[in-house]
Formats: C-alpha cells, sequence, structure tokens
C-alpha cells in the first residue's frame, strides 16, 4: 500500500488535491482519510460550550486514534468509517467497513503533526496558498457545507485560525518532501506523481512473485 500525507492551511485546497491525486494515478483501489474525521467527540458539552472550542489545534484530534487506524490498513486489516458533524460538532462514525486499498491518502491542517504517522508515510506533500485566498475558499466551504454564518467564520479565523496557522500549520512545510504552491489542481503535478505511483506499485506487485 502506498500511503501519502497532505497538509497545509484551511482553505488551501488539501482535498482537492487528494481527490484529483485519487483520479489520476490510475490505481483501482484509493481511499482518502479527512483528518477532519477525527475531532474529539464532545458531546458532553453544551453546543454552545462546542462552539468554543479552538478546532485549530493539534489537541482537538484524536490522534492515536488516527494512527491506530492507518497502521491497520497498512496492515491489511478494515477499518470502521470515520467521521464528523461539523453542524453539531460531534463525531458521527458508522458501522461502514473500510477495506485496506493500493493508495492511501490523510489530509489535514495537522497532518503532519504526529511523527509516527509521517515516518509511515511514502510521501508528503504541503500546499503553500497565500492566506487570503485560503479565506475566501473557507468562507465558500463553510457557507456552503457546514452551515456556518460570515458572523461565526470571521470570529473563528481571527480568534483560532490565523493563530493556529503561525504557530503550528506554516511551520509544517519543513517536514515536507514537496511544496505544491498553486493549490489542488496542478496537471504536471498530477502526471508526475502518477508515474511515481504506478511505478511503485508494479514494484510491489513484483515482489510478490
Amino acid at each position: 500500500m502506498l500511503f501519502i500525507g497532505i497538509c497545509g492551511a484551511s482553505g488551501s485546497g488539501k482535498t482537492t488535491l487528494a481527490e484529483e491525486l485519487c483520479k489520476a494515478v490510475g490505481i483501482e483501489k484509493t481511499y482518502i482519510i479527512n483528518q477532519d474525521s477525527y475531532y474529539q467527540d464532545n458531546r458532553e458539552l453544551s453546543y454552545e460550550q462546542r462552539c468554543k472550542l479552538n478546532y485549530d489545534e493539534p489537541s482537538i484530534f484524536e490522534h492515536q486514534e488516527l494512527y491506530n487506524d492507518v497502521v491497520e490498513l497498512l496492515s491489511g486489516k478494515p477499518i470502521y468509517k470515520k467521521d464528523y458533524d461539523f453542524a453539531t460538532h460531534t463525531r458521527n462514525d458508522s458501522r461502514t467497513f473500510i477495506e485496506p486499498v493500493d493508495l492511501l491518502i490523510l489530509e489535514g491542517i495537522h497532518a503532519f503533526y504526529d511523527e509516527r504517522l509521517c515516518d509511515l508515510m511514502f510521501l508528503k506533500l504541503y500546499i503553500n496558498v497565500e492566506p487570503d485566498i485560503c479565506l475566501l475558499r473557507r468562507i465558500n466551504r463553510d457557507i456552503l457545507e457546514r452551515q456556518r454564518s460570515i458572523e461565526s467564520i470571521s470570529k473563528q479565523y481571527l480568534s483560532t485560525v490565523k493563530p493556529m496557522y503561525d504557530k503550528y500549520i506554516r511551520n509544517y512545510i519543513q517536514s515536507a518532501d514537496v511544496i505544491v504552491t498553486r493549490g489542488g489542481k496542478m496537471p504536471r503535478l498530477l502526471k508526475s506523481w502518477r508515474v511515481t505511483c504506478e511505478a511503485h506499485c508494479l514494484v510491489k506487485k513484483q515482489m510478490f512473485y
């Protein structure tokens, strides 16, 4: 199995790049793990209290659970699909099994936080996009997909998103093997990684003959 990590600021195009990479590489079985699905489940708190949590700091994620799931998949074992409800700020896991795949991609703002995961990655991509562009993309996404208001988006950006980007996320670029500067859709990049991924998978298959 090929395991790739994609990191970058909120709204930088991580999910788009992951999806485009899956379509471009020509590998039959692929799966994208969204780190957002591993937010802590704080349903014991009131909705008002959950809204005030810092969802951009590393400690808000279940890093051990994420690591365990990645290790299980890399070991050829299935896992239960994880999910998160952004409207209520609670976990929404399903009983759906995710089977091991040929290409596994982890994308998230703190995808490079856990050094154990980084050590397992065949390739680490960091998307480096101007903060103002990320903010515009985040506004569109949060309004359309997460039922947020402009007021709540602005408040969260100023109080947690930007400070956590400056403190943590921008520094993950030092862990990257490749820096992507134009967001998630780059034909030349996708073409080159298709060749790399196919060659890697071919070598893996030949090892079993």
